[in-house]
């Protein structure tokens, strides 16, 4: 990397035609990944028991361990991105984008035919490394194409991309009402597949001048190490309050509160004007407070929304929703950009995919403890997922004092 004034030349014009179709990826992306999540109650009443008892499980039609044992296998078939991924520091960016994000559609929409709620997980689990790896690559290449002071928003662009394939799939969840209906939501990621070569037309190879290559698949130098693994616990610690937080959100709102289906929907589309707003907010704070301030905002900001979520009633649920997937989109920019600007290029896509690692740690965590102390406290109605919320959030929000000693990306150009 170079002190500011190393700018890639390139027109504002093309930049923004650029962005644009990552942003477009991204959607892809996030569309294919949100959709277990936004089925997950109906799959959990399709293939469980629903009963009259108090219980989590009878309201749900699962247990709570299973639904988070499930969602934390998602979250481990998401390791597969570090290889995947460090694969792009030789291969090329544009190229793996294309054959993991073709892939993990494919397969997603495979899940569709899923005869148990197990292949469902075993479907989504295939799908889940190569679609994460495509998501990590657009980050990466958002920020390679762009300059130190437009980076954040660009990855604000992006972010919010993704947050609308996300948003995409809880609409459709909340529209399509029968028999099933999780299988046709399932089926729809198979027609992106159709213009994902047309989109990365537009995106050009990032071109750098470093020249230094990686000896193994994985490896990260020493000296960049010590800065790796402060990012990547914050990063983790963010995946154990985003896995319960966003995993859970179908399965308490309509099963556990009996909101609509319908207005849950509706609540998850109102919250891409949150997102947004986070996301807007992310560039003034970093400008102004820097990356890393911002970063520590977000997190503690994110933990403090899923803990009022799930800390019982619907007004609670919504205010806590909207607000978490506000710091969410205050975080989420101004990590991405702090997390891989400050590596050179020969390791940035390999420190990328660590983090990824790292936040699939983190939520698998998180979905493990969440569902397990939901299990054990064994609370009736809206306030069965109180404690798992409390023990699994509030004491994480110290490990944001963890990015102090790291340097600000933004004075710096990436190579």
């Amino acid at each position: 990397m170079t002190r500011r004034g190393g700018a890639k030349k390139m027109t504002i014009r093309a930049i923004d035609r650029v962005t644009l179709a990552l942003a477009l990826l991204a959607l892809f992306a996030g569309f294919a990944q949100f959709g277990a999540v936004a089925a997950l109650a109906d799959v959990a009443r399709h293939f469980g028991h629903v009963t009259n008892s108090t219980s989590l499980a009878s309201q749900v039609g699962l247990s709570g361990s299973v639904l988070g044992l499930g969602l934390a296998a998602l979250r481990v078939a998401s390791l597969g991105a570090l290889p995947l991924a460090s694969l792009a520091d030789r291969l090329g960016r544009v190229r793996l984008v294309r054959q993991t994000l073709w892939l993990g559609l494919a397969i997603t929409a495979a899940a569709a035919l899923s005869p148990n709620y197990w292949i469902f997980v075993a479907c989504f689990a295939l799908g889940r490394p190569l679609l994460s790896t495509a998501s990590t690559l657009v980050q990466v290449m958002t920020v390679e194409l762009s300059s130190s002071a437009q980076r954040v928003g660009r990855l604000a662009v992006v972010a919010a991309g993704a947050g609308a394939g996300a948003g995409l799939s809880a609409i459709l969840h909340g529209a399509i009402r029968s028999s099933g209906s999780f299988r046709w939501l399932f089926a729809v990621a198979i027609l992106p597949v159709i213009v994902i070569s047309a989109v990365l037309a537009r995106v050009p190879e990032p071109v750098t001048r470093d020249t230094e290559l990686l000896a193994r698949v994985g490896a990260v130098p020493r000296a960049h190490r010590n800065p790796l693994w402060r990012v990547a616990i914050v990063v983790g610690v963010l995946g154990m309050i985003g896995g319960p937080a966003s995993g859970f959100v179908f399965v308490y709102g309509e099963s556990v509160l009996h909101i609509a289906p319908s207005k849950v929907a509706l609540m998850v589309s109102l919250a891409a004007l949150t997102g947004l707003a986070g996301l807007l907010l992310s560039r003034v704070l970093a400008a102004r407070w820097g990356r890393r301030l911002t970063v520590a905002l977000g997190l503690v900001g994110s933990g403090l929304a899923a803990t009022l979520a799930y800390g019982g009633g619907a007004t609670a649920f919504v205010l806590g929703y909207l607000l978490g997937v506000g710091a969410g989109g205050l975080v989420t920019p101004v990590l991405t950009a702090l997390g891989t600007e400050i590596f050179p290029h020969h390791v940035r896509a390999t420190a990328a995919g660590w983090l990824v690692v790292a936040g699939v740690v983190g939520a698998t965590l998180g979905l493990a403890l969440f569902g397990w102390v939901g299990d054990v406290v064994n609370g009736a109605g809206s306030s069965a997922l109180r404690w798992p919320a409390v023990v699994t959030f509030l004491p994480l929000l110290w490990t944001a004092v963890l990015l102090r000693p790291l340097p600000e990306g933004a004075n710096f150009e990436v190579d």
